[in-house]
């Protein structure tokens, strides 16, 4: 009797499609996307966005129509930063801690663990689970795209930058997603609007671009593939690729969870209609995939995936939502801890 009675009050299970909302508030539409049993995370992005009240009001709402849902952002610091007002802190490009490295490497890496800190303080305090961050990227000079949300060139400063940062995430209580597998800083494309080609070979590119995912380890929370095709390797794009995912779970022994990148960008159309390359993302080994900017695709994914998420796989997403609760945002103004992160920060920053 007592189970049955437990298992009635257990929340409905999520599923393995993440969308975004409309605007600042929610619509009826929107619940419904939110309250469907395939919706598993909703991502915010800058027109989410007015106020930290607002945003606070926006993430308690969807808390309210589907309990258990995670809520994540693409907020890496520099140009990819989506809240900036209202008291959220400019955080710098992480280009620039690379610059710092090769100037001072100690202070680089409490930099990287302060920006850390802050970056997701401030997001929890709004109601925010995961930030798409570190950028794994090796900065070769001439991806327009990735540019200076690249660390450094060097595999192992990047390994060693972002193993700081992520320890700052830790520290607030948030995860981490390594980005963009196995590497999508030699291809010059944009993948948002292009489709980038990278023509070396697969040993070139695990003894240098991969490395950061072999380094890091079970330090990875998740990680999303590039929308790159490595024709070396495989004919289709690493987050549609069973060939890379695989690499990625047996021969660099990743245990977390796989997130496809926005299958609305133009590099995601080589696997066909809305539902096709939600389908192929998931076949490949992919956790949970996005739909960004697309209510109608979203609706077709919902309509449509007929892909039964592995409760193996529906455990590994469910490990990235926070298990302590966060400070609020006058609690963490008080926090020693944010004040001496924020001295850092600050310092880093160009007037």
């Amino acid at each position: 009797m007592g189970n049955s009675s437990a298992a009635s009050n257990m929340p409905a299970p999520f599923g393995p499609v993440m969308l975004d909302v409309a605007g600042k508030t929610l619509g009826p539409d929107d619940i419904g996307r939110l309250q469907h049993p395939l919706t598993g995370g909703v991502i915010l992005f800058a027109r989410n966005y007015e106020s930290r009240a607002q945003l606070l009001a926006l993430t308690a709402a969807i808390r309210a129509a589907r309990p258990g849902l995670l809520i994540a952002v693409d907020h890496e610091g520099g140009r990819v930063q989506r809240f900036r007002t209202d008291g959220f802190t400019r955080l710098p490009a992480m280009g620039l801690l690379g610059k710092l490295w090769d100037r001072d490497v100690l202070q680089a890496t409490a930099a990287a663990t302060a920006t850390g800190f802050i970056l997701a303080a401030e997001l929890r305090a709004c109601g925010i689970d995961l930030s798409f961050t570190p950028v794994l990227d090796l900065d070769f000079g001439q991806s327009s795209v990735i540019g200076d949300r690249a660390f450094h060139r060097d595999p192992r400063v990047v390994s060693l930058l972002a193993k700081s940062l992520n320890h700052g995430l830790l520290l607030a209580g948030m995860a981490n997603c390594g980005k963009h597998f196995p590497g999508h800083g030699f291809a010059q494309a944009d993948s948002h609007v292009a489709m980038p080609i990278d023509e070396r070979e697969l040993n070139e590119i695990l003894q240098d671009d991969a490395k950061p995912y072999e380094w890091l380890g079970i330090g990875l929370a998740a990680v999303m593939p590039a929308h790159v095709i490595y024709p070396k390797v495989d004919q289709h794009p690493a987050g549609f690729s069973k060939k890379w995912l695989t690499i990625l779970r047996r021969q660099l022994g990743f245990q977390g969870v796989i997130f496809s990148d926005d299958l609305s960008m133009e590099a995601a159309s080589v696997a066909g209609g809305a539902l096709e390359r939600a389908e192929a993302a998931l076949k490949a080994g992919c956790d949970m995939v996005l739909m960004c900017n697309s209510p109608d695709k979203a609706d077709l994914l919902l309509a449509g995936i007929t892909h039964k998420q592995s409760p193996a796989s529906a455990a590994r997403v469910a490990a990235l939502t926070p298990g302590a609760p966060a400070k609020d945002w006058a609690q963490l103004q008080n926090d020693p801890r944010y004040q001496s992160a924020m001295e850092i920060v600050l310092a880093l920053m160009p007037d």
